[in-house]
Order: C-alpha cells, then structure tokens, then sequence
C-alpha cells in the first residue's frame, strides 16, 4: 500500500465531455467497478454534443453512478483510500461538477485527491490490462476531442510528440456521418458500413504538414468529402427518410465512407509509424474512442508486424471515456504523493 493512503482502493470520476462515469480500483489495474452513463441519446438529435445540456445530464446522473460504482465493487466510501478526478481538458460544465464531488469527497472523507489530466487516462488505460507491454511505447491517443502521440517512457514519463491544429479524428467521423444523414455518434457507424465499400473509390489526398511537424489536420478532408457530395448531388439520408426509418446508404455513399475512413487510417497509421521509428520505440499503443475502429485496429496490427512491434490497446470498456482509467492515474499520482487541494478548478485546455 502507498505511503500516506489508508487503503489502495481508488475511487475515480471522469466527467470531462458527455459520459458520467465512476470506478473503483485496487491499485492500478485491478478493476472492481466501472459505471458509465452515457449521454448519446441526448445528443443524438444534434449530431454532436451541446455543452449546456451535457453539464446538466452529469448533475442529473452523478449520484447513481457513484452508488452503482461502490455496490459494484462491495465498498463503501469509509474503504476508500483516495479520489482521483478529471481536471482537463474537456468541457468546463461538465468538468466542474466531477471536481465539485471529488473535492466534496475528498474534504468529508479526509482523503487524499488526485488530479489526473484525461488525456493520461486514456494513456494508462492501456497498461491496466498490458503491464507487460515494453517501454518506451508508441502512444496513438485517438478520440472525438484530440488526437495526438505521445512517446511513453519508464517513470510514467509522457513525451507529446503531435496534436491536432483542427479537427479531431473522431470529430471528422461525427461531421461526416451528420453531413449525410448517418446517425450519431459518427465513429461506429461509418466503421461499420465502410466494410461494405471500395476504400479505393475516392482518391482523397493525404493532409499534410507544411513545417514537417508530426501534427494532424483533418479539417481538410473532411471539407474533400462536402465537395465530393456536392459535386455527386448526394443529399442527406435523413432528409430523405424524413429520420423515420434507418437509412440505407447506396453503394456509391458506401464506397464514400470506405474512402473516407481507409484515408483516415492511413494517415494515423504512418504518422504513428513514422515517430516509432524516429523514436526507437519498443511498442505501439492506441487509445481513445477512435481506437475501437476496427479498420484501424488491423491497419495498426500489420504495420506494428511490419516494424516488428507490439501493439496494445484497451478492450473497448477501457478504450472509450471510463472511469477506471482516472482510477488507476491517479493512484500512481498518489504513491508519489502528489495531491491536489480544495483550490483545483476546471482547466478546459489542459495539455499533459
């Protein structure tokens, strides 16, 4: 057990976009619980998260997801050892209300805080399930709000290499499937009608970054895909459905989406390549909700096979927004000793 904590159980609250999420672990990677209360059918009319409304959804449903947390894991708020929270980056309504609890926690309860940048969450969700994975590793962190490689190193030492200057991955998916009337969130549908398309169909060109920079932009082919659908006269599947039925992408629409994601994937995968070799990393990891896509997952695989590399990345409870992942970064924050006080606050821009 940590020098300085009653017990090694951690209690992690992730509240930094649109899921309500608590865990409970026993040191870093024993999972006892994870709840997840997802917001998508609130913001499945929009195509995209509204802030205002996901604050108010995380006040609404923060209280049960706590107690399903504890139940699940057979403790009680007396067992615990430690709290740890997302800080940032995120939306700042939402991220306020998980402080506000934890602080409230932490002051009650008289236990330690842990202030834990989202961004290393998705980073150790990882080695909560690959303690072995050797280091230093490749780090792809690919989601709807960032995407961007870290260089992960012994000591829990993280190198950013590359970040997004617009859009995200997982945000090009959600304006691309909203722009032709596919449903939200974007990601998991598009990924799963590509399958039935040509990825060669559209030859989209591959973005890049005039200084050299290991930096991502997907703004521009998201706009190559508004063209191609303006120029082919393709309308909105919502439009046309009067959003009362399930759309039925034509073959051509099909071809579209296996075009636009066999380009996305492309480009994370030779970025990612690109700095492992740079880097002389040991191992190649993803993590972020984009790191559920199927086509992403084996593009990775073969090109870590190429380079002679393992790649790792969570089972998809662990890859998306979850709690335990909090959890376990902030029980390696506590056992340095590193805690927060009543005074953290919200950081909405946060870089790790």
């Amino acid at each position: 057990m940590p020098s300085g904590l009653r017990s090694d159980l951690i209690l992690g609250i992730e509240t930094s976009c649109d899921e309500t999420a608590a865990a409970v672990l026993r040191g870093p990677r024993q999972v006892l619980s994870s709840i997840i209360a997802s917001q998508i059918p609130v913001h499945r009319r929009y195509g995209g998260v509204v802030p205002e409304l996901a604050s108010r959804q995380h006040l609404l449903s923060i209280e049960s997801v706590l107690k399903d947390a504890l139940e699940v894991a057979g403790v009680g708020l007396k067992d615990l050892g430690g709290v740890a929270v997302t800080y940032g980056p995120g939306l700042v309504g939402s991220l306020l209300v998980g402080i506000s609890v934890a602080k409230s926690l932490s002051m009650v309860l008289e236990l330690p805080l842990a202030a834990v940048n989202h961004h290393e969450g998705h980073i150790r969700s990882v080695f909560i399930e690959h303690e072995e994975a050797p280091l230093p590793m490749l780090m792809l962190m690919v989601s709807g709000g960032d995407t961007s490689l870290y260089l992960v190193s012994e000591g829990d030492v993280y190198r950013p290499l590359a970040h997004t200057r617009d859009d995200a991955a997982g945000e090009a998916y959600d304006k691309v499937a909203k722009l032709l009337g596919l449903g939200y969130p974007g990601g998991p549908i598009i990924d799963k009608l590509a399958a039935k398309g040509d990825p060669r169909a559209v030859p989209f060109t591959r973005p890049r970054m005039t200084d050299g920079t290991l930096d991502f932009s997907f703004s521009g082919l998201k706009t190559a895909v508004l063209r191609y659908v303006q120029s082919h006269g393709i309308g909105s599947l919502a439009a046309s459905s009067g959003e009362t039925a399930p759309p039925h992408p034509s073959q051509q629409i099909l071809d579209l989406l296996a075009s636009f994601q066999e380009a996305v994937v492309k480009y994370l995968v030779d970025q990612t390549v690109r700095a492992a070799r740079h880097h002389g990393a040991r191992s190649i990891g993803m993590s972020g909700g984009v790191a559920c896509n199927s086509r992403l997952r084996q593009a990775m695989r073969d090109a870590g096979g190429r380079l002679g590399l393992p790649v790792y990345y969570p089972s998809p409870a662990l890859t998306t927004d979850n709690a335990a992942m909090i959890a376990s970064a902030g029980y390696l924050h506590l056992r340095r000793g590193h805690t927060a006080d009543l005074t953290l606050n919200a950081d909405p821009a946060a870089r790790l």
